[in-house]
């Protein structure tokens, strides 16, 4: 925990991964606050992900995502940050996240383990025909992304929150 000292540590990964879950038992252990990236959005702009991405597309999400992790990451008090999935989709946030004083890592699963995890969550459109298939894909193309930016990297296939918070912190 040591190389935590003042330091964020930013948790990446596809949808279902546990992020948000993890990040909260990792940031309680360490008395940090939480920053999901969700619900920094909706701070930020009044609306979820989902509303904006109905209502003004993919790319104005993306930006709304972008704003949220660098606001994040300009907090000058060490925080857990739970980013969006796909925020490493944009060079410029991999740029960021490359650059800033935190520690990143990559939470990662089979993506038939994470399907049934994200079966009910709304918020997920990408998911609605073929989760399974759309996660494996959503894996194959940001594994590299992912590995861009982790400074380490945990899988959690069949690990517990609390025994993924335990490698996150060790």
């Amino acid at each position: 925990m040591n190389a935590l000292a003042g330091r964020h540590l930013v948790l990446v990964g596809l949808m279902g991964v546990g992020k948000t879950t993890v990040g909260e038992l990792v940031a309680r252990r360490l008395g940090r606050e939480l920053v999901d990236s969700d619900l920094r959005i909706e701070a930020l702009t009044g609306r979820t992900v989902k509303q904006i991405l109905d209502a003004d597309g993919v790319d104005a999400m993306r930006s709304v995502e972008a704003a949220a992790l660098f606001d994040a990451l300009a907090d000058d008090e060490p925080r857990v940050i739970a980013a969006a999935a796909g925020v490493v989709l944009d060079p410029e946030n991999r740029e960021r996240l490359n650059a800033a004083d935190a520690e990143v890592v990559w939470l990662t699963a089979d993506p038939a383990v994470l399907a049934p995890r994200t079966a009910t969550r709304a918020h997920r459109p990408w998911l609605d025909d073929d989760a399974v298939g759309t996660l494996r894909r959503m894996h194959d193309e940001r594994a590299p992304l992912y590995r861009e930016v982790a400074d380490r990297i945990v899988v959690v296939d069949g690990l517990t929150p609390d025994a993924i918070a335990d490698r996150v912190l060790a």
